[in-house]
Formats: structure tokens, sequence, C-alpha cells
């Protein structure tokens, strides 16, 4: 058995980066769908919903979603880091 004791928070960051980003382009994805998707409504009860906001979401969701996500694995790096100090690290099997 081999044991993790550390995780790089800059290592961290970048892989939160892109995972959230990925996300945030499929989250984006699905409001551009609905926006585009739904004309009936954009002026009954939903007046902000327009398809310039469902392309506005296609490009702003994977910005937004990959800067928190990347802040998120920092925060997550660095907890790890100070209970593996205490614990002694996360126990894994490598192959």
């Amino acid at each position: 058995m081999s044991y993790l004791k550390r995780i790089g928070p800059g290592s961290a960051f970048k892989v939160g980066a892109l995972v959230y980003a990925i996300v945030g382009l499929i989250a984006g994805v699905f409001c551009g769908v609905i926006a585009f998707a739904a004309p009936s409504v954009h002026h009954a009860h939903m007046p902000w919903v327009s398809p310039s906001v469902g392309l506005f979401a296609v490009l702003l969701c994977p910005i937004l979603y990959g800067i928190i996500g990347g802040i998120g694995a920092i925060i997550s790096a660095l907890i790890f880091n100070l209970a593996s100090g205490w614990v002694g690290g996360l126990e894994v099997e490598i192959n």
C-alpha cells in the first residue's frame, strides 16, 4: 500500500478548474437550449429569457464554473493536506 500525503494546490486548481469548466459548458448548453426553445415565454412570463441570454450562458457558465471549481479545489487540497498531517494520509493501492 502507498499513502497519499499531500496534494499540490496548484495542480488541484488546474484539475478542478478544467473539470468544473466542462460541467459549466454542459450547464450553459442546457441553459442555451432552454432559452432558444422557449420563444413563447419570452414576453409573457419571463421577459429576460431570450436567445442572447442562452448564448451568454454558454460563454459565461464555463468561465464562472471553472473559476469557482478551481478555488474550491485549492481549498479542498489545503484542507486535505492539513488533515493528512494529523492522520498520516490516504491509503491507496497502485498497480
